[in-house]
């Protein structure tokens, strides 16, 4: 198998890996609680931890030593941590992406003459892979509407992309219902050349124009803080508009796997 880090793949470094164990499922966060007088404990759920991915390596033999030694500093800088979290690719998983740094050192073992070996563990703080193309599904009339992510195995926290025009002012609201868990905004100021981006992942929104400026903060635009999700499979969307001008509802389903 082979795998790409930052937008560079292991072929291209001239190096062959593998994956000898593959951790589907990551760590758990179990949550308990004791009571006394009671035997074992009470079960409170449990929630993802973090994901490691570790991939094996091999540096196929070279002609001189200054060759293996340049071959290693070029590969300590791809894998250097200070780039932060960048893209991890996985042939083995086309379609998806997961965002990692290495959790550990790398540490070079010689095999035979001008080879060496190396094992790398990647720290996913975030345990999904998320869609490389995405699923985007475009709404432009209000009313009630079926929407089907294809993409994944796990509820998604999409991204919605509101245009219309609205004015502040008491029954003047445009709401936006999720598998019935409703997104309204209201009391705001919207016009033609605007746009209302409201990131469920990141529990916020903001007013941007059509360059992808952003011009103002949209979360007292929010009736109530409530983030809608995205299911796998089948979902429904309510639009709903009380004294306002509905053109178009982007939702970027931000698919992932668990």
């Amino acid at each position: 198998m082979g795998f790409s880090f930052d937008g560079i793949s292991s072929k291209s470094m001239g190096i062959a890996s593998r994956m000898a164990t593959e951790n589907r499922v990551p760590e758990l966060k179990n949550r308990t609680i004791s009571m006394a007088g009671r035997d074992g404990l009470i079960d409170l759920g449990a929630s993802l931890s973090e994901r490691v991915i570790e991939i094996s390596c091999f540096i196929p033999p070279k002609l001189t030593a200054a060759e293996l030694l340049r071959c290693k500093d070029e590969i300590v800088s791809w894998l250097s941590p200070d780039k932060g979290v960048c893209e991890l690719k996985l042939d083995t998983e086309p379609g998806r992406v997961y965002y990692a740094r290495l959790q550990n050192g790398v540490t070079f073992e010689r095999v035979v003459r001008l080879a060496a070996t190396f094992d790398l563990a990647f720290f996913c703080p975030d345990p999904f892979g998320y869609a490389v193309e995405d699923e985007v599904f475009n709404i432009t009339t209000a009313g009630n509407h079926t929407v089907r992510r294809r993409l994944g195995n796990l509820y998604s926290n999409p991204v919605y992309r509101l245009k219309g025009v609205l004015a502040s002012g008491a029954g003047r609201y445009i709401s936006i219902a999720t598998n019935g868990a409703e997104l309204r905004i209201a009391n705001a100021v919207l016009s033609v050349s605007e746009i209302l981006v409201v990131d469920t992942a990141k529990m916020t929104a903001w007013v941007e124009d059509a360059e992808g400026n952003t011009l103002r903060n949209a979360l007292p635009y929010i009736g109530e803080l409530n983030f809608p999700t995205l299911e796998a499979g089948l979902n429904t969307v309510e639009v709903a508009v009380s004294s306002a001008t509905f053109t178009e509802l982007e939702i970027q389903a931000k698919s992932r796997w668990r």
